[in-house]
């Protein structure tokens, strides 16, 4: 049975978040393909990467529809906001569970779309933040491009956490709930 750029992108997720400086040669085997099979589907690492960043930019935006993030932005109701956020939390602890290499991995910086689709859904999050601060949910005196690298570097200490086994899954959700809340609400 032939194996799929899809599969091979799913086996490389997986083995970068706990192997996130993997070769291709160790990304073909945790695929379970040869290297002529991976180079065949993705030509360089910088590709694969590329790919792998596509596919967390696409669950981000997923996670963000579903919240209806850019209408809860608009909103003024402490409620709905607080709940908007910390849906998004949550979901977001999903993320850097699922893609954590993608939060620091420089080739995601590289690709001038991956670039576009960041800044826009960094745009949905910083106009949720600031609709949050507007409303009382959260710190108004706080810079909102601080309130969204807090929630970047928590990601990271999410995923580092679990990489290494610090903290358990069951755990990190509210660890990360918690910590942003406590630091950044009012």
């Amino acid at each position: 049975m032939a194996v799929t750029a899809e599969q091979i992108v799913t086996a490389a997720i997986h083995h970068l978040n706990s192997h996130p400086t993997a070769s291709m040669a160790e990304l073909a085997e945790a695929a379970g393909v040869s290297r002529a099979t991976l180079h065949r589907h993705f030509s360089s690492r910088d590709d694969l990467l590329v790919a792998l960043g596509r596919r967390a930019l696409e669950r981000w935006e997923q996670v963000q529809d579903a919240l209806d993030l850019t209408s809860a932005a608009q909103e003024s109701d402490p409620a709905r906001l607080a709940a908007t956020l910390r849906d998004l939390l949550v979901n977001l602890v999903d993320m850097a569970d699922e893609h954590g290499f993608a939060l620091t991995d420089p080739a995601m910086e590289v690709d001038p779309d991956l670039l576009r689709k960041l800044e826009e859904l960094e745009g949905r999050e910083m106009a949720l933040f600031a609709a949050a601060q507007r409303a009382g949910v959260l710190r108004a005196e706080l810079p909102v491009r601080w309130v969204g690298n807090a929630v970047y570097g928590l990601l990271v200490a999410v995923r580092e956490s679990l990489r290494r086994g610090d903290v358990a899954r069951r755990d990190a959700t509210g660890l990360l709930v918690d910590t942003f809340l406590k630091g950044m609400g009012r």
